[in-house]
């Protein structure tokens, strides 16, 4: 009869056991889900503030060249930025102007100039005679890169924010871009949503890419004269085609962010160099920013949440 008994007791002892090895593997299981959830939430969420890196990082290399995407993204930014315009032969180039004259050693409008002409012009000297401080010998070799040779170097690991500038007198560039960033594998169900966004100040662009893919994230650029204000019914208008507008960040107040966030839009204002003016944007509740400084942007990002954190 005692056997019986320590028999029984030593399956209580066993079962109970099992049951708290199942609960502790069921709780490991259950934070590891959520850590992970914690390190790769969607590019697009709310609850995120996006670093993007204007013309790359261009405070510290010559804009729109493989370097200043290169710096932007040593600095861990969330996307490099890319300006969109159209050589004379059809071939989509990365710079910010329609002409050639700021950033290289030519003249010309790029619709006039072959990619031949354009691929052979030095886009690094004028950074370096502008700042002596920050000049560095490989610049000379900067060149304006195409949209395909940005891909083929930085490749599916980055996320790219892409403006199309001046697509009405690019009538192909919309089509193009699409085909580009297909040929790529930047665009489909196995992408995450957010791996590419394009801007433009161009309504009509946005909208002619909505309709060639409605899963492709849209800005809606704007610059405002004096204070942003937008009526309910513009609002409206853009929430059909757009998941946020790209504001200059001077017109903005506090009012309109809350006002563009309760609408359920993303803000990503331009451009902002100024830790005040980062940390500032960042308390009325902007989603992301473009910065040619995109470290200094990190530093307040990481600065602001751990005074919430501690308050």
């Amino acid at each position: 009869m005692k056997m019986n008994k320590w028999i029984i007791y030593l399956v209580i002892i066993i079962l109970f056991g099992c049951m708290n090895q199942s609960k502790h593997h069921i709780d490991n299981h259950a934070k590891k889900d959520n850590s992970q959830k914690e390190k790769s939430p969607s590019l697009l969420s709310e609850e995120n503030i996006l670093i993007i890196a204007h013309r790359g990082a261009s405070g510290y290399a010559p804009e729109h060249t493989i370097y200043s995407y290169a710096e932007g993204e040593k600095m861990h930014s969330d996307y490099i930025e890319i300006d969109l315009q159209m050589t004379k032969d059809g071939k989509l180039i990365a710079l910010h102007d329609s002409d050639v004259s700021r950033t290289t050693n030519s003249e010309g409008e790029v619709k006039d100039l072959l990619y031949e002409e354009i691929r052979i012009l030095d886009a690094g000297s004028w950074f370096n005679e502008e700042n002596p401080d920050l000049a560095q010998s490989v610049f000379k070799n900067a060149t304006i890169p195409t949209l395909e040779e940005i891909f083929e170097h930085f490749g599916t690991n980055s996320n790219y924010y892409i403006e199309t500038k001046r697509p009405e007198e690019y009538p192909e560039m919309v089509n193009q871009l699409v085909e580009t960033l297909n040929k790529y594998d930047l665009l489909g169900e196995d992408v995450p949503r957010g791996k590419v966004i394009i801007q433009s100040f161009s309504e009509d662009s946005l909208r002619e890419l909505h309709e060639l893919d409605p899963s492709i994230p849209l800005i809606q650029l704007i610059s405002f004269n004096h204070h942003a204000r937008l009526s309910q019914k513009q609002i409206d208008k853009i929430r059909s085609y757009a998941v946020g507008i790209g504001p200059n960040y001077q017109s903005l107040s506090e009012p309109f962010v809350h006002n563009i966030r309760d609408a359920g839009l993303l803000l990503h204002p331009y451009t902002v160099n100024k830790k005040e003016d980062m940390e500032r944007l960042i308390n009325w509740g902007v989603t992301g920013m473009f910065t040619n400084y995109p470290d200094r942007l990190k530093e307040v990002i990481e600065e602001t949440t751990y005074l919430k954190k501690e308050e």
